[in-house]
């Protein structure tokens, strides 16, 4: 049980710091009040998780350590559904209706095809 928190802990420190150092980096290209940091990441998390489930349970003689360092800790630190549900709110309070619709609708739709795409990627190779 040690181990696996160790795993779980390491993969999340690494995963949120990567978040944290990508979101910011996309929302300083990006600009603009829409939370494009926080979509992109949400986007490259599904995805990854998507290829990552696939290919280190089907493909990979990955041991649980290393699955559970990779999904559990890196990419569920990494992916921000908590941080993406509060700048949806954010924005409904500050009135921006349109903007909070293309953040809740737009990153479900994004993030479900793009798991769906890790997915096929990862059975494809």
């Amino acid at each position: 049980m040690t181990r696996q928190l160790l795993a779980v802990a390491a993969g999340g420190a690494t995963g949120a710091v990567l978040r944290w150092l990508m979101a910011g980096a996309v929302q300083r290209w990006a600009g603009g009040a829409f939370p494009w940091g926080t979509f992109a990441v949400n986007a490259l998390g599904s995805f990854l998780l998507g290829f990552l489930f696939v290919w280190l349970i089907e493909r990979s003689t990955a041991t649980e350590l290393v699955r559970l360092a990779l999904t559990v800790g890196l990419l569920g630190a990494f992916t921000t559904f908590s941080t993406y549900s509060l700048e949806s709110i954010r924005l409904l309070q500050e009135g921006a209706l349109g903007m909070a619709a293309a953040n809740v609708m737009g990153q479900v739709i994004v993030c479900l095809v793009l798991t769906w795409l890790g997915i096929q990627l990862a059975r494809a190779i």
